[in-house]
C-alpha cells in the first residue's frame, strides 16, 4: 500500500490551463495565416509564459504551470507526436460515436472537428511534452521544478470518441493489443519527464466522468456495447501506461464533465457509477474531481476513496467570473471530509481532512480561446482558492 502524497498536491491547486493574453491569440491566429514565423509565435508565448509564472507565484498557487499557452486544446501533445496516427482536418461525422456526449453536442449544434485516428502501428518517435517542461525549468527557481505539474492528454481520448474506427483491425486485432502500444509510448514518456526532473504529472480526463452519464450508457447499451468492459479496458490502459513509473512522481487524475470554449459542458451525473474504480484500481496517487455545481453529484461517492490517496475538490467555478463565497467553500471542504471519515474505511475528520486539498474545477482555457472570464478573474480565483485553503490548513 502507498503512502498518502501530498505537495503535490498542493492545499491551493489549480487544473494548468489560463486564459491566454489576447497578444498570444492574436500571434497564433496569424501563425495560423501564415502572417508570422513559428519563431515569433514563440517568443510571444515564451513572454506569456512568464507572466503567467509570476501571475500564480503571486496568487500563492506552488504547483506551476505554463497555462498551457503552448496548445490549442487542453489534449494536445501525445497523439499528434505519434507514429502511427493519422490527422484528420475534418472527419467525417460518421466516425464519431454520437453516445459519447461531446460529439452528441457538436453534431447538434452542426460543428465539424478534426480528429486523429490510428493507421499503422504505434511507437513513441520523439517527446510530448518534455519542451514544454524544459521551458518552465528555464524560468523557475530549482526549489520549484519539482512543483511544476504537466497536464498529459488521457490514452484512450480517441479511443471513445471514434470506436469501431479507431484503429483499423489489420494493424492492431483488439483495444488490448491497441492500448499495449500506447501504454509503451506513455511508460517512455514518463520515463523521460522524470529524468527531466518533472515530479508532478496529470492526466486531463472527461471521458471518465462520462461513463456516469445516463445518456452515454444508454446509447452504449441501444448499440450493442458493454460499457463496463469498455470501463474496465480504459482502467487496464492506464495501468499499464503507468508500469514502472518512478516511486517519487506524483501521478493525479482530473475529471470533468467537458469545458470547451466559452465554458460549454457536455454531460452530468454523480461520480457514484465509477466511485469503486476510480479510486481503488486506477493507479495513480490524487484525485482532481469537479464539484462546483450539482451536475458533479454530491460527496457520497467520496466514502470509497481509500487512506493513502488524496482528493482535490474543484469547487471554484473556471467558466464564470462571480467569486464563490469563501465560508461556503470552508463549509463545503468541511462536509466533504465528515463523508471521508465515515465511509467505507472509517478514520477520523482530521485524517481525512488532512487528505483533501482544493482548487477550481477544470481550467480555465481547456480551448485555446478559453471560459467566459478574464485574465484578472483567472487571479483573483486562484487567489481566493489559496485564501479558502489557508483558513482550512495550516501547512496551505
Amino acid at each position: 500500500m502507498s503512502v498518502l502524497r501530498l505537495n503535490p498536491p498542493f492545499r491551493a491547486d489549480h487544473i494548468g490551463s489560463l486564459k491566454r493574453p489576447a497578444v498570444l491569440l492574436q500571434k497564433r491566429k496569424e501563425f495560423e495565416e501564415k502572417k508570422c514565423t513559428r519563431e515569433e509565435l514563440n517568443t510571444v508565448e515564451d513572454a506569456t509564459i512568464r507572466e503567467a509564472v509570476q501571475m500564480q507565484r503571486e496568487a500563492g498557487i506552488k504547483s506551476i504551470t505554463d497555462g498551457e499557452f503552448k496548445r490549442q486544446m487542453f489534449y494536445d501533445g501525445v497523439f499528434n507526436n505519434l507514429d502511427g496516427m493519422k490527422y484528420l482536418p475534418l472527419a467525417p461525422a460518421n466516425m464519431f460515436m454520437e453516445y459519447v456526449p461531446d460529439i452528441a453536442a457538436f453534431k447538434a449544434h452542426e460543428l465539424g472537428a478534426a480528429s486523429y485516428i490510428c493507421e499503422s502501428k504505434i511507437k513513441r518517435t520523439k517527446a510530448f511534452y518534455i519542451e514544454q517542461y524544459e521551458s518552465l525549468k528555464a524560468i523557475t527557481a530549482p526549489e520549484e521544478h519539482k512543483n511544476i505539474k504537466i497536464t498529459i492528454c488521457a490514452p484512450e481520448w480517441f479511443h471513445l470518441r471514434h470506436g469501431p474506427h479507431a484503429y483499423p483491425k489489420d494493424v492492431y486485432k483488439n483495444d488490448d493489443e491497441y492500448f499495449a502500444d500506447i501504454a509503451v509510448a506513455y511508460q517512455a514518456e514518463i520515463k523521460e519527464l522524470y529524468a527531466a526532473g518533472c515530479r508532478n504529472i496529470q492526466f486531463d480526463d472527461p471521458l471518465l466522468a462520462y461513463f456516469c452519464a445516463e445518456s452515454m450508457l444508454t446509447g452504449m447499451e441501444a448499440r450493442g456495447i458493454d460499457h463496463a468492459a469498455l470501463l474496465e479496458t480504459y482502467v487496464r490502459a492506464y495501468n499499464d501506461c503507468l508500469k514502472g513509473r518512478p516511486a517519487d512522481m506524483t501521478v493525479g487524475l482530473h475529471l470533468c464533465r467537458g469545458n470547451f470554449k466559452d465554458g460549454v459542458h457536455f454531460s452530468e451525473g454523480g461520480y457514484d457509477r465509477i466511485a469503486i474504480k476510480l479510486f481503488h484500481e486506477i493507479n495513480v496517487d490524487c484525485y482532481y474531481l469537479e464539484y462546483d455545481t450539482d451536475r458533479a453529484g454530491s460527496f457520497e461517492p467520496l466514502r470509497f476513496l481509500p487512506k493513502n490517496k488524496s482528493v482535490v475538490l474543484g469547487l471554484i467555478s473556471s467558466k464564470l467570473p462571480k467569486l464563490e463565497d469563501k465560508a461556503e467553500l470552508v463549509k463545503r471542504v468541511h462536509d466533504a471530509a465528515e463523508v471521508i471519515a465515515s465511509g467505507a474505511e472509517p478514520r477520523s475528520k482530521e485524517e481525512a481532512l488532512n487528505q483533501i486539498c482544493i482548487s477550481p474545477q477544470c481550467g480555465f482555457a481547456s480551448h485555446a480561446e478559453g471560459n467566459l472570464v478574464t485574465e484578472d478573474d483567472t487571479r483573483r480565483k486562484l487567489e481566493l482558492t489559496v485564501e479558502t485553503a489557508r483558513a482550512i490548513w495550516s501547512d496551505a
